[in-house]
């Protein structure tokens, strides 16, 4: 049998009632800096382009300023990208996710030696 992957935290972070950031929209982000693309950074996850521009309005919405900024396309085409606002979003993200992880990785430790071998 393979070795088992080491545990990790998915954190969903909730600031209120209908509000909140997660490892989808974190993973959303990443997308669209690397590709420079809402489509392309849906597709990437196996999402539709409605689900991506909905996700991106959402998180826009959400902030005092928008993370991601979008160009129409046409003859050079569109395109997306993260403003600093979301640049520093999604490192606050992973910095809350690495401090969790490494504040929690003997409790998960132990957790992952407690499972059964099936």
């Amino acid at each position: 049998m393979a070795p088992a992957a080491p545990p990790r935290l998915r954190i969903r972070i909730v600031f209120d009632e209908g509000r909140f950031f997660g490892p989808g929209k974190a993973d959303l982000l990443a997308g669209i800096a690397r590709t420079g693309s809402i489509a392309a950074a849906g597709r990437d996850m196996g999402m539709s382009y409605k689900r991506a521009w909905d996700l991106v309005q959402a998180m826009n919405a959400m902030f005092s300023a928008p993370l991601v900024a979008m160009a129409r396309g046409g003859a050079k085409g569109g395109g997306a990208t993260l403003t600093a606002e979301g640049e520093r979003v999604l490192a606050l993200y992973h910095h809350v996710q690495d401090a969790a992880m490494g504040a929690g990785s003997a409790a998960l430790d132990e957790l992952a030696g407690k499972l059964s071998d099936i």
